[in-house]
């Protein structure tokens, strides 16, 4: 089955920097959009960046010009690189997978999901 396992993420100071990494397993070949969302809490899970097959990245206008997607398809794994970080930036960071190249920041039409990995960070 497809499982998506997050590492990284943790504590930093304002400014910082973070990077967090998804290792996909399962996910047949083909089509697909990968991303990542957060959640505060209180708060609804918001996309952040994702990007497809096509390794077309498209990324929220809270973390344009500071955050990061990429890919690396031969080691199945996704990373988002998060570069002067606020403190509005900590949540819970989820890594989720779609088929089809047809990415979106709508949660609900994502497949699969990890467990999610905490940032916090402090002014």
């Amino acid at each position: 089955q497809v499982q998506l396992v997050e590492s990284g993420g943790g504590s930093a100071q304002a400014g910082g920097s973070l990077g967090l990494s998804c290792t996909v397993s399962g996910f047949t070949h083909g089509t697909y959009c990968m991303g990542w969302f957060r959640q505060a809490p209180g708060y609804e899970r918001e996309g952040v960046a994702n990007i497809n097959s096509d390794g077309k990245a498209t990324y929220a206008d809270s973390v344009k010009g500071r955050f990061t997607i990429s890919q690396d398809n031969a080691k199945n794994t996704l990373y988002l690189q998060m570069n002067s970080l606020k403190p509005a930036d900590s949540a819970m960071y989820y890594c989720a997978a779609k088929r089809g190249w047809v990415c979106s920041f709508l949660s609900n039409l994502f497949e699969y999901w990890g467990q999610g990995t905490q940032v916090t960070v402090s002014s």
